[in-house]
């Protein structure tokens, strides 16, 4: 049977539903340009009259058997219509359930957007009051008292909710009797929600802070260098190791796997990994339009494309964050010499030959497209990424063959102090081994990394 709403056909609904989506998009906080959305009370007072409008039409179909067909006919149509490339992620939810609660839904967007500017939480605040003073004035003489009443004992409930739980666990969706709530209601249920959400991450990037303060603090203590050389002088070391000059040393090796958790646990690079999940959830012809309507290339500023490259390597690697970080913290003390390190990542380049059919299966997943779109932006510039974190090149550049194939070079090149473009240390100019400079780094990086590639890309790690 299908849709048989007397007063409005399927294509009609469906267009009114595409504009209330732009009016959820603006609400957000962002125009599609990526300018700021600038909303004043009249504005937002119109958008919640289309939420209301939403909900009364939907409160009504669900409610008699007759349109339960309308209804599963909307919701597929709406199926198709966000599950399309162009479609705003942040709204793939969207269905005649999340449309019965429109008033919310939109409350959530206009007070969960960051930052929340000041003029707009007090053009959020000035609807709502005058909306609920207007409803309030025909059936109350004293409308102002009566608000006054139900915002005091609606704060008291609001307050009682949000101390009891988290944010996780705050209901969103809400009930039939939800309809009768005024939008004061609705929007201090919000508030409260927003709160408390922002209560937590100040106490997560606090925990951030000590404990990425701990880890450069390890990196210059002197405890790790005392422990070494009371081992070095125990009786079960070998000779050969204690007297092996380019071996790493516990120091360096200490301070290196510091410097690594300490950029994976800045706040700073938890914004930008949380930044880069959000982007490139997208499908790739959307988050590479983005990319290219800020046109960055190498004549960009130095700052925007170093910026842009990391936020791609973040990208790669943000679906194994967890993983990368349990990794790097479990792994222990290895005295293999930087020269050896170098040799086994020298020869893992035909391992990665031997596995080139799988490339296209690569290209297809979501981090083979995002390596494959640096790819291009580098335009084999591979100096350019010797300004990103060690760390971040090594875990994610070996998911991608072509692009490791032109790191390892590059350190080939640096290596055995041949001409290059860049020059990170000056170590065979002095006629010294590669113990304690970048290029050291870079190579114990990828080490560490690259030689459990298969638990890192897979991102098998344990719970």
């Amino acid at each position: 049977m299908g849709w048989n709403h007397p007063d409005i056909s399927l294509e009609e609904m469906m267009k009114l539903i595409e504009g209330f989506v732009d009016i959820l998009v603006l609400a957000s906080g962002y125009q599609s340009s990526g300018l700021l959305a600038h909303w004043d009370s009249d504005n937002i007072k119109r958008a919640f009259q289309w939420a209301l409008f939403f909900e009364n039409v939907f409160r009504r179909l669900s409610s008699l058997d007759v349109y339960q067909e309308s209804i599963q006919e909307l919701d597929a149509a709406l199926s198709e219509m966000t599950s399309h490339p162009s479609f705003p992620q942040g709204l793939a939810d969207l269905s005649s359930v999340t449309l019965r609660r429109a008033r919310s839904f939109l409350s959530e967007h206009l007070l969960h957007n960051f930052p929340l500017r000041d003029l707009h939480l007090r053009a959020v605040i000035t609807a709502i009051v005058e909306m609920d003073l207007s409803d309030l004035s025909q059936p109350e003489h004293d409308c102002l008292n009566a608000y006054l009443n139900n915002l005091t004992l609606q704060s008291r409930i609001c307050m009682r909710d949000t101390s009891t739980s988290s944010p996780d666990l705050t209901p969103t969706v809400q009930t039939e009797k939800s309809g009768t709530d005024n939008f004061t209601k609705i929007a201090l249920h919000e508030l409260f929600r927003r709160q408390s959400s922002v209560s937590c991450v100040s106490v997560i990037e606090e925990g951030l802070d000590v404990l990425s303060n701990a880890m450069r603090h390890s990196s210059r203590t002197d405890s790790v260098s005392s422990l070494f050389r009371e081992q070095m002088n125990h009786e079960t070391v070998p000779a050969l190791l204690r007297s092996a000059d380019a071996l790493v040393d516990v120091v360096t090796w200490n301070r290196w796997k510091s410097r690594a958790l300490s950029y994976f646990l800045d706040k700073r690079t938890i914004r930008m990994v949380s930044g880069a999940s959000l982007i490139f959830s997208d499908a790739n012809a959307q988050w590479q339009k983005l990319f290219g309507q800020l046109h960055i290339s190498e004549k960009s500023s130095k700052n925007d494309l170093h910026q842009a490259i990391e936020l791609l390597l973040l990208g790669s690697i943000a679906s194994r964050w967890n993983c990368i970080i349990e990794h790097l913290m479990s792994a222990s003390y290895d005295s293999v010499t930087i020269s050896k390190q170098y040799h086994v990542l020298a020869n893992s380049v035909f391992e990665i030959s031997q596995s080139s059919h799988q490339i296209e299966e690569i290209k297809k997943s979501k981090e083979g497209g995002i390596l494959d779109y640096l790819m291009g932006l580098l335009g084999g510039q591979i100096h350019l990424l010797w300004k990103s974190s060690p760390a971040l090149a090594a875990v994610s550049l070996p998911f991608w063959p072509t692009l490791f194939r032109l790191y390892l070079s590059e350190i080939e090149i640096q290596f055995k102090g041949k001409p290059s473009m860049i020059r990170c240390c000056s170590c065979i100019q002095d006629t010294n081994e590669h113990k304690d400079c970048e290029l050291a780094e870079r190579i114990w990086c990828l080490y560490i990394f690259h030689v459990c590639r298969s638990q890192i890309i897979n991102g098998a790690c344990g719970a």
